[in-house]
């Protein structure tokens, strides 16, 4: 049996990188995904804007009659020593990287709450947790989505609500394509395993989040395929 079937799922920047693979990962596990994402999707979002935030989950709902699972994954990654950053770099990163998780939640939780189950998975990243030069916007915004997860899931669990986190390492994906060459020597030179990762090695820590019963017990957790970058 699949294991999202009878699911339905809003995946948030699902057009492209971990979006788009956890998004045809819960299709072919029998889930009912709708993306929404500020390029061409089935439902047009900007998540740094909470009226765009609030008619997206309105049509997703109509669409799916519900949202079971809510995956967070828009983001935004740019390079620069904080000596020099501007505070609109700052806030953009913010804005995209963190806010709107918040927004996200805000706007699908509650009828998670009321029907007495749901499932979160908030993209971040193991910046959040190490830091990384040239990346301190990036880095705070990912770590303020590790404590959204922790703080929301400890309200929410006793509802049926399970929130989590996903932490991944350097993925091969268009976002990361933006970070100087440099930079990605560099990182590949620290990792134990030597490569970065695929949208698709990160997609299955998704299913089981969302899935009955391989991500029953996880509570504000946040899982790192990282390829060793952070050993918790």
């Amino acid at each position: 049996m699949p294991l999202l079937e009878n699911r339905t799922a809003l995946v948030v920047g699902g057009t492209g990188g971990i979006g788009r693979a956890i998004a045809a990962a819960y299709a072919r596990e029998g889930a009912e995904v709708v993306v929404a994402d500020r390029a061409e999707a089935a439902v047009r979002i900007d998540v740094t804007d909470e009226d765009s935030v609030r008619a997206a989950v309105e049509e997703a709902n109509r669409r799916l009659g519900r949202i079971d699972v809510l995956v967070n994954s828009a983001g935004i990654l740019t390079e620069s020593p904080l000596t020099e950053m501007s505070a609109q770099t700052w806030a953009e990163t913010i804005a995209v990287d963190l806010t709107g998780v918040f927004l996200c939640c805000r706007h699908v939780v509650p009828g998670m709450v009321e029907r007495g189950f749901g499932r979160v998975v908030n993209i971040a990243s193991q910046l959040g947790i190490k830091g990384g030069r040239g990346l301190a916007h990036y880095s705070a915004a990912k770590a303020g989505v590790l404590g959204l997860t922790k703080s929301l899931a400890l309200e929410v669990a006793d509802r049926g609500v399970l929130v989590n986190a996903i932490a991944p390492g350097p993925i091969e994906t268009p976002m990361v394509a933006g970070i100087t060459e440099e930079w990605k020597v560099a990182k590949r030179a620290e990792l134990p395993l030597g490569r970065f990762g695929t949208p698709e090695e990160v997609a299955p820590a998704a299913v089981l989040l969302a899935s009955d019963p391989g991500g029953n017990l996880f509570v504000g957790q946040t899982l790192g395929p990282n390829s060793g970058d952070v050993m918790p």
